[in-house]
């Protein structure tokens, strides 16, 4: 009797490790970016494929502190900005290095070359340093929301344009 006790206690303890690790496994980490599947995953804003990895960004904020991915950094702060945890502290903002494709950079501690050809013609690619001619996230997030009503995915807009 004692012998089939311990064989279910154990099978149990060895259903919930598994589980565990599986668990682990499959969720998002608890911050920064998450993985982009190029040529597969949307945008959250505008539901078009993300292809072009030099201009991808990500928020992570909201209920579960979810990680939400957009094409163009454009279309993320629109995205925030009609969100009601906008100014939420522990809202995370996440670009990638223009120059590379490959390396996330905090939004907010990034610089911005304007005047670039980003997928929904926002145009803005992100930098890790200053550079002649780059533009803080501030005054980047301040001359993208003018330029918003140019924006391709946005109702009623007017086809966009590449150059600042």
């Amino acid at each position: 009797m004692r012998s089939a006790m311990r064989g279910s206690t154990l099978r149990h303890v060895l259903v919930l490790v598994l589980a565990l690790v599986l668990a682990a496994c499959t969720s998002d980490p608890p911050t920064g970016p998450v993985e982009i599947r190029y040529g597969r995953d949307t945008c959250d804003l505008c539901h078009m494929i993300i292809s072009d990895p030099r201009f991808a960004s990500q928020i992570r904020g909201g209920p579960g502190h979810k990680a939400y991915k957009f094409d163009d950094i454009g279309d993320a702060l629109l995205f925030l900005a009609r969100q009601p945890w906008k100014d939420d502290a522990n809202v995370e903002i996440w670009v990638m290095d223009v120059d590379t494709g490959k390396t996330w950079l905090d939004a907010r501690k990034a610089f911005y070359l304007p005047g670039m050809a980003s997928p929904m013609a926002h145009g803005f690619g992100a930098v890790p340093d200053q550079r002649p001619g780059t533009v803080p996230f501030e005054e980047m997030r301040s001359r993208a929301a003018k330029r918003a009503a140019r924006a391709y995915c946005l109702p009623g807009s007017t086809e966009g344009t590449r150059s600042e």
